[in-house]
């Protein structure tokens, strides 16, 4: 919780340095000042993003044990990672991760469960390696990459609320942040089908029965609204952002597809995994 009183000179948003006599008394310079720094933190999203992708490369500064308790979170409670992304904000100029921990330790869960599902679909090595990187570079990332800048371009054209007086160019939704938000919500949706499943995946998921495709259909149709949920909160927790609900009307539309697929006895689970046999 930040204190201001009259002890300590004012600071500039980035907290680099005091704000200068001029800046604190004439109304114009406040103004000017405050867009020119907002211009600056802009400026640095190239740093940042540099910053980030060079300490993946830097396994001794990433804070693995944060990464577990968010991923802990995501089940138990998820609006309290969200609440560590608004200190983010407050403490370091931004929502998205500054630390890749996340997305390493995702990559592991990922190369885990790829394991499981070769030795449950009987993939050669060969086989192995092209499911591994299509579930890392397709489903993950490059849905994510989707689905992340669709919401972004969304939320940022139409979401954001009036731009009048008292409103500055920093309340815009970070490209970063949409894509924390996908990996947030990916996390549940990889344990639910990739692991909970998985044990039961052979001997009863896929078969042509109507318990298999109840099972399975179920399990997705959770995972799916999690993943929903999860976005929701996500953006939910931007203050400047209105009419966040409308993330949670996808979830209707899965409902309805989860029944017909039903009365159709249409297994999802058995349909995901003929198509990983095709494309492997």
């Amino acid at each position: 919780m930040y204190h201001y009183g009259r002890t300590s000179p004012p600071v500039s948003p980035s907290g680099s340095r005091p704000l200068s006599p001029d800046v604190l008394v004439t109304p114009g310079g406040a103004n000017s000042a405050h867009h020119q720094s907002m211009s600056a933190a802009r400026s640095t999203a190239s740093a940042k993003r540099q910053k980030y992708f060079r300490r993946l490369f830097k396994i001794r500064q990433m804070d693995f044990e944060y990464a577990f308790w968010q991923m802990l979170y995501l089940f138990v409670s998820p609006q309290k990672v969200y609440r560590n992304f608004q200190y983010r904000k407050c403490t370091k100029d931004q929502f998205a991760r500054d630390d890749p921990a996340f997305l390493v330790v995702l990559s592991f869960w990922l190369f885990v469960s790829s394991i499981g599902f070769a030795v449950v679909l009987r993939l050669s090595f060969a086989g192995f390696a092209k499911f591994l990187a299509w579930v890392i570079f397709v489903d993950c990332i490059g849905v994510g990459l989707l689905v992340a800048t669709a919401l972004w371009f969304v939320s940022n054209k139409y979401m954001i609320q009036s731009r009048g007086v008292g409103t500055t160019a920093v309340d815009d939704v970070e490209w970063g942040y949409a894509f924390d938000v996908h990996l947030n919500a990916f996390f549940p949706l990889l344990m639910i089908l990739h692991f909970f499943q998985l044990p039961i995946l052979a001997h009863v998921v896929n078969h042509d029965w109507f318990v298999g495709c109840l099972v399975g259909n179920t399990l997705w149709l959770v995972a799916v609204c999690y993943y929903i949920y999860i976005t929701f909160l996500g953006y939910s927790a931007l203050s400047f952002l209105k009419r966040t609900q409308i993330f949670l009307y996808p979830m209707t539309g899965m409902f309805l597809v989860y029944i017909l697929s039903l009365v159709f006895n249409w297994n999802f689970s058995m349909g995901l995994c003929y198509f990983y046999h095709w494309r492997i």
